[in-house]
């Protein structure tokens, strides 16, 4: 097992402490910005929330994160590509999304900017490592890395469907992250621990101003350098030892079953992808019981209790990567064919 020493010097848990402090009073100064300028979120009928609130935290997470992921390489905790990558990406990511977040860009622009990202990630980690299935390992070469491709700039799209209430996508980010980096250390991967628990102590920064009632939304910038980078550190992670790529897959089961069901009912019926609604199976729940914040921390339940156990059982090797994904993601699709997911919206649930 790597020495664990490096992440608990003082040095490192000091840095750890800088980037929740930061995220939080930048938050604040964007929370103050948003108002001034009048960059709100105005409610509407497509909308979760009733009452205009300001947008664009998450600006927060990208700098305090991208500024804690210098100081890490600079302590030794990163290799430079690693460090370069994530800068490269998560920045153009959120530069994308900080403009669209201030004047619309088109679906298609959009688009491209998160296909360049992903390939810098990429291109970064060398692509898409041979992963374990049915006990071989599976090198698709480029196969491979062209799904890693469309893999991160779905993760990196569906994390924004998925931020629509009150801070489910923070405590995602958060109880992820912790699930991702605790296999990580239980599989003997000490250092891919490390950026796991640095984005957790920026999100959670943030999450005090957007816990529910929140006080700003995180906005497009937030939303898509957090998908992009959850996709990047479970590559990461894949490097490290294969079978945590299972074990990430495993923790973001109900973001990416949640989005991915909703989205083919969507197409099933013709409607455009990109057009503004309120039919996922989270925004039905919060609908049905008239309040955000249950189901904010009932997605963090579902990923502490029910999908963390089972990526643990992952990570020590106990269960195969293919067999704890479908395990976990079964009750995750019956629940989102219960709640109604992609159905039009003034459908009632199963």
């Amino acid at each position: 097992m790597q020495d664990i020493s490096i992440l608990l010097r003082p040095s490192s848990l000091l840095l750890l402490l800088a980037v929740f402090c930061l995220s939080y009073v930048l938050t604040r100064m964007v929370r103050g910005y948003a108002l001034a300028g009048n960059l709100m979120d105005v409610p509407n009928e497509r909308s979760s929330h009733t009452a205009p609130t300001p947008r664009g935290g998450g600006v927060a997470i990208v700098l305090s994160f991208l500024l804690g992921l210098l100081l890490s390489w600079c302590l030794g905790l990163l290799g430079g590509w690693q460090t370069l990558g994530f800068l490269v990406a998560g920045g153009l990511v959120a530069v994308v999304g900080f403009v669209d977040d201030h004047r619309h860009i088109p679906a298609r622009w959009r688009l491209l900017g998160h296909f360049a990202a992903a390939a810098a990630l990429l291109w970064a980690f060398n692509g898409l490592p041979p992963l374990p299935f049915a006990g071989t390992s599976w090198n698709l070469g480029l196969l491979g890395h062209l799904l890693a491709l469309f893999y991160l700039v779905w993760l990196l799209n569906l994390y924004n469907f998925m931020d629509g209430i009150d801070g489910i996508a923070s405590l995602e980010a958060i109880t992820v992250c912790f699930g991702a980096a605790l296999c990580s250390w239980l599989a003997g991967q000490v250092a891919a621990s490390w950026l796991p628990v640095l984005l957790s102590m920026a999100t959670l920064g943030f999450l005090l101003w957007n816990y529910p009632p929140a006080k700003i939304f995180m906005g497009d910038a937030g939303s898509g350098f957090l998908g992009l980078v959850l996709g990047g550190l479970s590559l990461q992670a894949a490097w490290a030892m294969p079978q945590l790529f299972w074990c990430w897959l495993i923790l973001l089961g109900v973001f990416v079953v949640d989005a991915t069901w909703t989205l083919f009912q969507r197409l099933l019926r013709g409607e455009r992808l990109y057009e503004a609604h309120r039919s996922h199976g989270y925004q039905r729940a919060a609908r049905l019981i008239g309040a955000h914040r249950g189901v904010s921390l009932s997605v963090a339940a579902i990923n502490l209790f029910w999908l963390l156990p089972i990526a643990i059982l992952v990570s020590l090797e106990r269960v195969d990567g293919v067999i704890g994904l479908i395990v976990a993601y079964a009750p995750l699709v019956l629940l989102a064919v219960y709640l109604g997911a992609g159905r039009p919206e003034n459908s009632t649930a199963r």
